[in-house]
């Protein structure tokens, strides 16, 4: 449990938002023996113990290893994402405004507003840059307590314990200076800082990001709290359980989507067709059958489920309460795509290896969320379970897990990368390694 906790809070700490997730993770597999592959590239003969990856848009990632089965192989899938609930930088953003310089900031996706009060922020990501004449892209991470988003005090605002209500464009822009800077001539010096010159900034992705680091909380650090748990406590297991699987009889295959928060609808979102096309080239490269494939083939879509409340036990399902440290969750709802047949399936894979399991269901009178296994379904059908880490306070600046879940997680996801499965008309047989 250590060891895949140690690596859990190492990769949140380095790892501020979707471009860094996927620059850390590509670290990751070269160190491991894997080869970048890129897409508007033919690929010719990929080995049968190849392992291989494919970026697009630098903040979404699909890593895959082969295997020497090739008359009925199947695909087994893990989908992840990448970006968590932040701010984003907008164009033109300096505003100095009586004595302070603030970041004129946007909303990327539902976060919890007053969580990001008094925090010290930073900004990470990309930066587009014009160096001899060529447009190159920058992954960066300004490692520093840059700035601030102030709370108003008591004594000038006397509800802000009965109404929290926070308004993006006046109450949540971040302060940076008491100087008037350019951000731009700000990030050149960064830059500058860490070797890298060019001619000039021409345009960026960047986003807040909390500084608060990862951390084991309570009496027997049977919580772990810290920001971005949502998705990458998920993220994490299912991508060290890709790593260390083995499956001569199946292509194993690991997807981490950027923007899921903000519904996916991008060329390098879950609900795009960046899946399709990367199990099209491996298709098309190693002469299986697609369609046969994909018909043996699982998608396990790894997002958070909510745990139940210590304090809003009533906000769970009476019938299906979920529970920090008790197993990995099984979600059910006609927005996941779990049913009968991989609800059951996921169950057993879990069983071969003692991980406990917890079904979620959502209160018959509140809105249910969706997450990446719906949408990447528009693109890919095959049969899918939706599963999370139970969590608390997710989408706040800092969230909360148990400390058990992530190796429950990780045992059942490798097992599930070393079993295959194949469909007849009886059904879905498996073949464990």
């Amino acid at each position: 449990m250590g060891k895949i906790n140690d690596k859990l809070i190492e990769f949140i700490d380095k790892t501020p938002n979707a471009y860094c997730c996927v620059n850390n993770l590509k670290g990751i597999l070269i160190e491991n023996g894997f080869i970048e592959l890129y897409e508007n590239e033919i690929w010719k003969e990929l080995k049968e113990d190849g392992k291989y990856f494919v970026t697009r848009n630098d903040s979404s990632l699909i890593a895959f290893k082969m295997c020497s089965n090739v008359i009925n192989p199947g695909f087994n899938i893990t989908a992840t994402h990448t970006d968590s609930p932040s701010f984003s930088i907008k164009t033109n953003p300096e505003m100095y405004e009586n004595g302070y310089l603030k970041l004129n900031t946007s909303s990327y996706g539902g976060m919890i507003n007053y969580s990001w009060l008094d925090r010290p922020l930073s900004l990470a990501g990309r930066v587009i840059v014009l160096d001899k004449g060529v447009y190159k892209k920058q992954i960066i991470n300004i490692d520093k307590d840059l700035l601030v988003i102030p709370s108003q005090a008591i004594h000038i605002n006397r509800e802000v314990n009965s109404k929290c209500e926070l308004n993006y464009q006046t109450d949540m822009l971040p302060i940076m200076s008491l100087s008037d800077v350019k951000l731009k001539n700000l990030i050149e010096k960064v830059l500058e800082k860490s070797g890298v010159f060019f001619d000039k900034v021409c345009d960026y992705d960047l986003y807040l990001y909390n500084r608060d680091k990862v951390k084991p909380l309570g009496l027997e650090e049977e919580f772990i709290m810290g920001p971005r748990l949502d998705d990458l406590a998920s993220l994490v297991p299912s991508f060290y359980s890709f790593i260390n699987s083995n499956n001569q009889d199946t292509y194993n295959v690991f997807c981490a989507f950027n923007n899921e928060e903000i519904g996916s609808l991008t060329p390098h979102g879950a609900d795009s067709s960046f899946l399709i096309d990367i199990l099209t080239k491996i298709a098309s490269s190693t002469k299986i059958d697609l369609l046969t494939t994909l018909n043996n083939s699982i998608v396990v879509s790894a997002d958070n489920a909510h745990a139940i409340h210590p304090n809003a036990a009533s906000k769970s399902d009476p019938s299906n309460k979920v529970y920090l440290n008790k197993g990995v969750v099984i979600k059910h709802h006609t927005n996941y795509t779990t049913d009968s047949l991989t609800s059951s399936i996921f169950k057993d894979v879990c069983e071969r290896v003692s991980v406990p399991y917890q079904d979620f269901e959502c209160r018959s009178d509140m809105r249910c969320g969706a997450t990446l296994g719906g949408v990447s379904q528009r693109h890919v059908s095959v049969d899918s379970v939706d599963i999370g880490i139970p969590q608390l306070a997710m989408h706040s600046a800092n969230e909360m897990i148990g400390s058990k879940d992530t190796l429950h997680m990780y045992k059942a996801l490798l097992e599930f990368y070393q079993t295959s499965f194949m469909k007849d008309k009886n059904g879905v047989k498996i073949k464990i390694k």
